[in-house]
């Protein structure tokens, strides 16, 4: 089996000037035959949009084909419809995508916890790859970075795209 050609994911570029070490090397996958399932939050919609629109880019680069992707309202109610997706038995993994910003009060913690516990429970009782696309962000330009917007920075949802590739054919090596 020939050794499969590697792709380096730059991270943006480290704000205090030093050669950052962060950063994925991704072999290129095949995901022909996979079916994706994809979750995103419509609030702070320009950067769920552009992160959804690079996970969709990444998937398609490794040969999947068929991508479903389902809207619900905001991050907290992305494991929900996840667990919907994933009880339907049509989905190999599914990419939950949101966007969540810090504010003035103690709400982004809450839904930051309740959704990162979520989404990890998923990964446990359903054994089918469940990836976290969640930003979790300090202001407004922190997160048009992650998503690529405007040609800042990188899309994240890249790497959750090929990630959901990778786990999912690792998930499909090993199963019974």
């Amino acid at each position: 089996m020939a050794t499969p050609t590697k792709r380096k994911i730059e991270n943006a570029p480290n704000p205090d000037g030093a050669k950052t070490i962060r950063g994925l090397d991704l072999p290129t996958f095949d995901g022909a035959g996979l079916h994706i399932g994809i979750v995103s939050a419509r609030w702070n919609s320009v950067v769920c949009e552009n992160l959804v629109a690079g996970a969709v880019e990444a998937l398609k680069s490794c040969n999947v084909t068929d991508i479903t992707t389902e809207y619900v309202a905001g991050s907290y109610e992305i494991p929900q419809a996840a667990q919907v997706m994933l009880e339907s038995g049509k989905f190999d993994g599914i990419i939950c995508i949101g966007c969540l910003i810090k504010g003035g009060t103690m709400h982004f913690e809450y839904i930051s916890e309740a959704v990162t516990q979520g989404i990890m429970r998923l990964n446990l009782d359903y054994k089918r790859p469940v990836i976290y696309g969640i930003l979790g962000c300090l202001n407004e330009e922190q997160a048009k970075e992650r998503a690529g917007v405007d040609g800042a920075g990188h899309n994240s949802g890249k790497d959750w795209g090929i990630t959901a590739v990778e786990s999912c054919l690792l998930t499909k090596k090993y199963s019974k």
